[in-house]
């Protein structure tokens, strides 16, 4: 079974835009999954400027499901994922200002940096997860990390889907292949919606969990959260 990890920055991001606590990200969390998703992905930014330091701490005991939490591995946010004891960790290459995650690891590049960090990740009994590119060598690179996933960015295929929907899953097939040829889980995330899911999920073999945040909020306002869910849900039968 492929499960839906919901990203609820978007929330936080309408909440910041007024200050105070309108919407909830604690309240939407909790149903989220009371609707159906099977886990809970946040993106804490250096900035603040959508999930704080303060929702990570205040949403981990509501996570009856998976809490998976997604950042650049800085001292920082080790010690605060260490300490909230996150279920998954998925590792992304951003910079601090950066808008949002548009590629994925080096893998060769960072080997040595990678490999510290997941060993440590790993020792508190946390998941890992590398975000990565479409790209065998990548995810020949992820396995000698010992990552216990990779993360798949989906931008490239999103963005060809509409013109040609088989060729632009093809890299994203070769790339799950090699991971399961290595023995690595695959999850995916990065502008999946409604339109394009189904399709990725019937292709990719081993794929574990998606992780989906702007496009089903946006689709949220349109047919309310309960609605939405269930609509990715069934993407994923």
């Amino acid at each position: 079974m492929t499960r839906l990890s919901v990203n609820i920055n978007k929330i936080a991001t309408l909440r910041n835009s007024r200050g105070g606590s309108m919407p909830s990200v604690k309240d939407a969390a909790i149903n989220c999954q009371k609707f159906g998703a099977q886990g809970i992905t946040i993106h804490p930014r250096p900035d603040e400027r959508h999930i704080t330091r303060k929702d990570v701490y205040e949403i981990k005991p509501l996570i009856s499901t998976e809490f998976n939490i997604e950042g650049y591995p800085s001292e920082e946010f080790l010690k605060m994922v260490i300490e909230v004891q996150a279920d998954q960790v998925t590792l992304v290459p951003d910079s601090n200002d950066q808008l949002t995650s548009d590629h994925g690891w080096d893998t060769w590049k960072h080997m040595g940096f990678l490999k510290e960090v997941i060993a440590r990740l790993q020792s508190h009994g946390i998941r890992t997860s590398i975000f990565v590119d479409p790209n065998e060598e990548a995810v020949e690179g992820a396995a000698e990390t010992r990552t216990d996933r990779i993360e798949l960015y989906t931008e490239p295929y999103a963005t060809l889907y509409p013109i040609d929907r088989n060729r632009a899953i093809e890299p994203f097939v070769r790339a799950a292949k090699v991971a399961e040829k290595l023995g690595i889980d695959v999850n995916a995330g990065h502008d999946l919606s409604l339109e394009n899911l189904q399709f990725m999920y019937h292709k990719i073999p081993n794929l574990k969990e998606v992780s989906i945040g702007h496009a089903l909020i946006a689709d949220a306002l349109y047919l309310g959260l309960e609605t939405t869910i269930q609509k990715y849900l069934d993407c994923l039968k």
